[in-house]
């Protein structure tokens, strides 16, 4: 594996979670219009990528998984509260009714999301376009990821040595994924050969994490601005130009 990519995953994280921690006055169209570009970047890398390689190993098998990847990350949601698409659940304002969210299965069930994007970078692509593609549509990803998790830790009134010890930990988690996923495949053939049924559950995942974000998008109303639409269609216009790395 190109180590190069796992440092752009572990700066993505990072740089992403830095934003709350240092910026007093976030503007708050910036996580909106980040989330679009990123969950319509991530859609095309998985549709034009990482579907026809487990496909290819697969066959028609393979939308069995992927199905149950998509209901996989419905049942994560509840533990992550939706963070991977933008739902901050920021307490509400003083005299409304606080829907009290605990710390601690939140960042569990982030974290086996995290987990579940490291995985696929360990597969042994047909395509030798399809890893570094993957590596951008994660790192992209990871951004408005990081930042909505280290928004919400900052309002559950961490300590502020205790959020960059989360924000370290938790940008690890992807990274070591990939590591451990690629050196198991290695030395077992066994993993090996189920690393493109847990991509394939991968793909599900993104594909229910991609497509509530075109939906939601941070937005009440869930309106599509013309600004939104610009976001979305910078993402998958860029999602197609990693097809010149084949």
């Amino acid at each position: 594996m190109n180590w190069s990519y796992l440092i752009i995953i572990l700066a993505a994280t990072i740089g992403g979670g830095i934003i709350p921690i240092t910026v007093k006055r976030l503007h708050p169209n910036l996580p909106i219009y980040l989330l679009a570009f990123t969950g319509a970047f991530l859609f095309g890398i998985t549709i034009m990528h990482l579907l026809p390689e487990v496909y290819e190993g697969l066959g028609h098998t393979a939308g069995v998984y992927v199905s149950l990847g998509f209901f996989l990350q419905v049942f994560l949601q509840q533990l992550s509260h939706g963070m991977e698409h933008g739902h901050t659940h920021l307490p509400p304002a003083e005299g409304q009714h606080h829907h009290h969210i605990s710390v601690v299965p939140l960042l569990a069930g982030l974290s086996i999301h995290a987990f579940m994007e490291g995985i696929p970078m360990g597969l042994q692509f047909q395509d030798q376009s399809s890893l570094p593609s993957l590596a951008l549509g994660i790192a992209a990803h990871k951004v408005p990821e990081a930042l909505t998790l280290m928004t919400v830790m900052m309002h559950s009134h961490q300590p502020k040595k205790r959020l960059w010890g989360i924000l370290l930990a938790f940008s690890l988690v992807t990274p070591l994924a990939a590591v451990l996923a690629e050196q198991l495949g290695l030395h077992s053939a066994v993993v090996n050969k189920s690393l493109v049924y847990l991509t394939a559950l991968v793909i599900g995942a993104f594909l229910h994490i991609s497509t509530t974000i075109f939906y939601e998008s941070g937005t009440r109303r869930h309106e599509l601005s013309k600004r939104k639409i610009l976001a979305f269609a910078t993402g998958i216009v860029l999602a197609f130009l990693t097809l010149i790395f084949e």
